[in-house]
C-alpha cells in the first residue's frame, strides 16, 4: 500500500495556513522524532506514552511491513508537524467489532506537540488527512475509534463530518465508533468555507 519513502503521498494547500503534505514514514529515520511526539504528555490518547525509542521503531517497522496498515509523516510547509495512520479495519483495530462495508478505511492522526499552537491548525490537519483518504476513489467511508474521553478529537471529528455510531469496548479503551462518508466530509468542508 505504501509508495516510495521519498515520494509525497498527498499535498493540499490551505488558504490560511499554507502547504500540508504527507509522505510515508521511514521507521529508521523518523522513529526518534515520532518517539518524542507519541511519548509527550499531550499525546496520551495515542497509547504509546511509556514506549522506548526501540519500541516505537519496532511499532513503525511493523506498520511498514503490514499489507493492511500504513503510516505517513505529515509536513506543514515542509517541516514535520503531524502523523497519520491508515488501516484496513477488517484486519487492524476493528476486526469483527462492527459491520464492515466495502470501501471502509480506518484512520488515526496525531499533531506534533507544540508550545505555540496556531489557531485552526488541527482542523487543517484533519481536513488534510480526510482529503488524502478520499483521494482514493475506492474509499467510501472513514472509520475511527477514539477513546470516549478524548472530547477534543470528538469535536474535530464532528467538524469534518463524522457521526457517532456506538461505543465499543476494546482491550485498551472504551472507543467511540464513528463514521464519515465522502458526502458527509464534502458537506462539512463546504459549510466551513461559508
Amino acid at each position: 500500500m505504501t509508495p516510495a519513502a521519498d515520494a509525497p503521498f498527498f499535498t493540499r494547500e490551505d488558504p490560511a495556513l499554507g502547504t500540508f503534505a504527507l509522505r510515508p514514514v521511514d521507521p529508521l529515520t523518523d522513529s526518534e522524532l515520532l518517539h518524542a511526539w507519541v511519548t509527550h504528555p499531550k499525546s496520551a490518547f495515542y497509547l504509546l506514552q511509556d514506549a522506548s525509542l526501540c519500541e516505537v521503531e519496532r511499532e513503525f517497522m511493523s506498520i511498514a511491513a503490514s499489507p493492511h496498515h500504513d503510516a505517513f509523516l505529515g509536513l506543514h510547509d515542509g517541516a514535520p508537524a503531524f502523523l497519520m495512520e491508515r488501516y484496513d479495519p477488517v484486519y487492524v483495530e476493528l476486526p469483527g467489532l462492527y459491520p464492515h462495508e466495502e470501501g471502509d478505511v480506518g484512520m488515526h492522526f496525531l499533531c506534533a506537540p507544540t508550545d505555540t499552537p496556531v489557531h485552526g491548525f488541527t482542523r487543517a490537519v484533519i481536513t488534510t488527512v480526510m482529503a488524502a483518504l478520499f483521494a482514493d476513489p475506492s474509499v467510501r467511508r472513514v472509520v475511527v475509534e477514539p477513546d470516549v474521553r478524548n472530547t477534543s478529537v470528538h469535536a474535530l471529528n464532528e467538524a469534518v463530518g463524522f457521526r457517532v455510531d456506538s461505543t465499543l469496548t476494546k482491550p485498551e479503551k472504551e472507543a467511540l465508533l464513528s463514521f464519515c462518508t465522502r458526502e458527509q466530509f464534502q458537506a462539512a468542508t463546504e459549510e466551513s468555507l461559508i
